[in-house]
C-alpha cells in the first residue's frame, strides 16, 4: 500500500468516524502523523506489517481498546 493510499483511508475513516480499522497485511513500514486523527478508533489491526515503531501521534487514539499487532 502506498502512503497516498493510506492517507486516503485515514481521511475517509476520519470522515466516517469509524471505530474499527483493519490494516493487516498491507506492507506498511511506517504510519504517518495523520494517524493521530483517528480518535474514534476502538479497534485497530496492524498485524503482518513491517512496522518497527508507532508515531508519537498514536497516543491521541484515546478510545483504542484493541490493537492487533501479530507478526
Amino acid at each position: 500500500m502506498t502512503n497516498e493510499e493510506l492517507l486516503q483511508i485515514i481521511e475517509q475513516a476520519v470522515r466516517d468516524k469509524v471505530t474499527e480499522l483493519d490494516l493487516s497485511r498491507k506492507g506498511l513500514t511506517t504510519l504517518p502523523p495523520e494517524f493521530g486523527q483517528l480518535t474514534n478508533l476502538q479497534s485497530l489491526d496492524l498485524s503482518s506489517n513491517q512496522l518497527s515503531s508507532l508515531p508519537p501521534e498514536f497516543v491521541q487514539l484515546t478510545n483504542l481498546q484493541s490493537l492487533g499487532r501479530r507478526n
